[in-house]
């Protein structure tokens, strides 16, 4: 029985999943110390983390102990190929949601859409190969910018339930640009790959990923767990 750990450093979270055999037995946020979690599963023999921010200087030095430790870098051996023309500079996130789509729909157009702080676009095709995609602000980053950039509009905090086109006032024409203009964003990011490549997979991951498929009339699947997936993957891998 083999038992991972793998970790994902996020703009705004740390999440972490637990795999033994393939399967995601546990995850939820870092709010303590990782101790708590080797403790829990003193099987643990290797663990990954992915990380955007600089939490991982942290983290690492508390898993040398195990038999393998990794910082996930496009330096790593990946199960897809990387055809990134900037690979310093290709988000860790981005490439482990990516690997993470791969596991669901191995050779096959696949478009995964991050909605987290950023929404990010990522395409990999038929050829298990990662070829790059997009990068767009978040609806909240959209709700901050609304107010920090102007200097009347209002800070206005996301609203989950809200879907109407037309705002009638100040707050729900906010709430229509940003999020229903992200929306509107979305479902024609969509039918630009879907010209494209006839047949395309579509997985959205992401703290809005919900919202936007609600959106979207739920025609496509959300998997929250995405990139712990991926990571998983990955350090199968090594």
């Amino acid at each position: 029985m083999n038992t991972n750990l793998v970790i994902d450093c996020g703009n705004t979270r740390i999440k972490y999943g637990v795999f033994t055999d393939n399967q995601l037995i546990e995850n939820g946020l870092i709010n303590d110390s990782i101790n708590t979690i080797l403790e829990r599963h003193p099987s643990i023999l290797k663990a990954i983390i992915a990380s955007v921010t600089q939490e991982h200087l942290v983290i690492l030095p508390k898993l040398q102990h195990l038999k393998q430790s990794h910082l996930f870098t496009n330096t790593l051996n990946l199960p897809i190929e990387n055809l990134y023309e900037t690979t310093q500079t290709l988000g860790s996130d981005r490439l482990a949601a990516s690997i993470g789509a791969f596991t669901l729909h191995p050779n096959s157009n696949v478009l995964t859409i991050d909605a987290g702080t950023c929404i990010k676009y990522n395409f990999v095709n038929e050829q298990n190969q990662f070829i790059g995609g997009a990068i767009s602000p978040g609806l909240s980053m959209r709700l901050k910018a609304l107010h920090q950039f102007t200097n009347a509009l209002p800070l206005i905090d996301f609203d989950e339930n809200y879907e109407n086109l037309t705002g009638k006032n100040t707050k729900d024409s906010i709430l229509s640009g940003a999020l229903i203009g992200a929306v509107c964003e979305v479902e024609s990011m969509i039918q630009q790959y879907q010209n494209a490549y006839s047949i395309l997979k579509i997985v959205f991951t992401g703290g809005n990923a919900n919202y936007l498929c609600k959106q979207l009339k739920n025609r496509f699947f959300a998997d929250e767990h995405l990139i712990l997936k991926g990571l998983n993957a990955v350090l199968n891998f090594q």
